[in-house]
């Protein structure tokens, strides 16, 4: 892949990650390149095991490259400073967001742990009321614990709680793989209304290609720890050029979105 020339807000440049196993060596990521520019909607795709979980365990600092380097607005991703103000800037949403949220606490109080963390300034019980909103809730689910939840109102506060801090970019993991299909066509609108009028820019991972298409511009498929083929998300769906793509296509009802 050709990086684009232009700024990009999250970049990553021949990243390459391989860990060792009883049975030897074993290559998750192989030389990826790509980028998320500002305000794009990302789609990253792939099989299970094709690198997607670890691609992203390097995009967020978790994890560091074996070689190749992550860059947040053109910055080398190193030391503690730039990982803990990139997490501010890049948030992720869970793929099971139910297990994600602690039991313990309410809404409120998992939604005020952020701004707490990174010391966002302002009055946080606007900020928190403000980020429900933008999902859909109210005032009336600040009380409420995770039991107190349906599973789309959970996914819901997740979304919320990486909206609460303003970030300019989403990195959302398989976000509507659980969920069925009305639930998750909302949520899929719920992420589209907060790229397309919010500019915000999101890193979309799924295996479904319709719902990439659904919501991002372009998109990267992956196997095997290697970008296989890349292009605009509708491109891919409707002629996709490798096995991997076409393998994808198939397993995805044209109308699950």
């Amino acid at each position: 892949m050709t990086l684009p020339a232009e700024p990009a807000t999250l970049r990553g440049a021949g990243l390459t990650r391989t860990y060792g196993t009883r049975s030897g060596a074993v290559a998750a990521v192989r030389g990826i390149d790509l980028a998320v520019r500002e305000g794009e909607a990302l789609g990253l795709v792939g099989p299970s095991g094709s690198g997607k979980s670890t691609l992203l365990s390097l995009l967020l600092g978790v994890e560091r490259p074996d070689r190749g380097a992550v860059l947040f607005d053109g910055s080398p991703l190193t030391g503690r400073q730039q990982i803990r103000r990139v997490r501010q800037a890049v948030q992720y949403i869970p793929q099971d967001p139910a297990s994600s949220l602690d039991p313990r606490r309410s809404v409120e109080r998992q939604l005020r742990e952020p701004l707490r963390r990174f010391r966002i300034p302002g009055d946080h019980a606007s900020l928190v009321l403000e980020a429900l909103e933008k999902v859909g809730l109210g005032a009336d689910h600040l009380g409420r614990r995770a039991h107190e939840l349906s599973g789309g109102q959970a996914q819901r506060v997740a979304i919320a709680r990486a909206l609460v801090t303003r970030p300019r970019l989403l990195l959302a993991d398989e976000a509507v793989s659980g969920l069925d299909l009305p639930l998750r066509h909302q949520v899929l609108e719920l992420l589209k209304e907060q790229h397309v009028r919010g500019g915000l820019g999101l890193l979309f991972i799924s295996h479904d290609l319709a719902a990439v298409r659904f919501l991002c511009d372009r998109a990267l498929v992956l196997d095997h720890g290697r970008v296989v083929e890349e292009g605009p998300a509708e491109r891919l769906l409707e002629t996709p050029r490798h096995p991997t793509t076409q393998e994808l296509v198939d397993a995805v009802p044209r109308l699950s979105v």
